[in-house]
């Protein structure tokens, strides 16, 4: 499987480990991933804005069928989780599948998220887990 290469990785990590998003100062549309432009409007006056660690699970996925790279990871879950104002897309870890329900409250938590054995790169970034 090919991941993205290791500078792109590294200039990437704000928007990984910290969910840095992207605000328009000029039509206030919050974006993530971050963009350069704003889409909306066609501002290039963005500022960081800080998604917060807590949501709400919208919708959800199990993936029982899943890349050579996540067989350890089986069944793979995946979840839709509103953070304040947008949506944000990951796995979701430490949960049975059939114990979670839209509407469910959720935490960021940091975790490996790839390990490619022929360049010995290690990716972390956000996963979900239910609130305790």
């Amino acid at each position: 499987m090919e991941h993205e290469s290791v500078p792109l990785y590294w200039r990437n990590i704000p928007s990984y480990y910290r969910l840095a998003a992207k605000r328009c100062r000029k039509c206030g549309e919050v974006y993530y991933p971050p963009v350069v432009k704003c889409p909306r409007c066609g501002s290039s006056e963005l500022e960081d804005f800080q998604l917060p660690h807590e949501g709400e699970l919208v919708e959800f996925t199990v993936l029982r069928s899943v890349p050579t790279d996540y067989m350890k990871q089986k069944p793979l879950v995946i979840g839709l989780v509103k953070l304040g104002p947008v949506k944000v897309l990951g796995q979701i870890v430490d949960a049975a599948p059939e114990k979670l329900k839209a509407g469910q409250r959720m935490e960021v938590v940091f975790r490996r998220v790839v390990v490619d054995g022929k360049y010995g790169l290690v990716m972390y970034g956000y996963k979900f887990r239910p609130r305790p």
